[in-house]
């Protein structure tokens, strides 16, 4: 399917040629930007019954600690790395799960219903897809995160929007990732399960990137989750 991009300082929007009829906000991962994902659109093949229109933000610039405090693009600063006692952002995962819910609404008005749009997202990106749609209090069709991690764990359960709580969930991850280890990605699902929520969990052979196979399994979750 073809589709037109619209560019601007705050996103990159892919729209099909026929009016779309659902939605997917991509985030991408640190330091990167909303143009990181584009060329995926193609490769997923969706078919031209399914119009789906792509936003793809940019985050904004942010001194990371991590990396020393140098600045860029960043949904949150990541203060340190490991398990359940790392220090987290909560404020900046908070400012970002409110940018991300304006693009919800901006698409809610242009007549795409919440429960036709997907959040989705790589890396620290995919940390604020989990986290804002588990919380969003209208329904969504569903989360997309990718090699990535549940952030701000021990509110989760206090803090999930009901309308929420049977998102379908797909969840990949690269069994040789070095950046966001596999383990954390695990954690994080085995999490969500106890939790009741059903997880679509996806494993490939690959470091912290994405593959044709993984590619293929989203085509076929997005075209099932959006199916009309």
């Amino acid at each position: 399917m073809p589709y037109s991009a619209t560019e601007s300082e705050s996103h990159v929007i892919l729209d099909p040629s026929a009016a779309p009829t659902a939605a997917v906000i991509w985030l991408h991962g640190l330091g990167a930007d909303g143009y990181d994902f584009v060329p995926v659109v193609e490769e997923l093949k969706l078919p031209a019954t399914l119009p789906v229109r792509f936003i793809f933000p940019h985050a904004r610039q942010r001194p990371v600690t991590i990396n020393n405090g140098y600045v860029m693009r960043a949904w949150y600063d990541i203060k340190s790395l490991g398990g359940g006692s790392r220090v987290e952002d909560d404020a900046g995962i908070r400012e970002s799960a409110q940018v991300v819910g304006k693009y919800i609404e901006e698409q809610v008005a242009a007549g795409i219903g919440a429960n036709r749009i997907v959040i989705a997202g790589f890396s620290q990106g995919g940390a604020i897809a989990l986290h804002t749609a588990l919380r969003y209090p209208q329904r969504l069709a569903g989360i997309m995160a990718l090699s990535t991690y549940l952030p701000l764990q021990s509110s989760v359960a206090s803090e999930a929007s009901g309308a929420n709580r049977d998102i379908p969930i797909l969840m990949c991850h690269g069994t040789y990732d070095q950046v966001v280890p596999a383990a954390m990605g695990v954690a994080s699902r085995d999490l969500l399960q106890k939790l009741n929520y059903a997880i679509d969990w996806q494993a490939y052979p690959m470091e912290h990137s994405v593959c044709m196979e993984e590619i293929g399994a989203i085509s076929s979750w997005l075209q099932k989750q959006l199916a009309s």
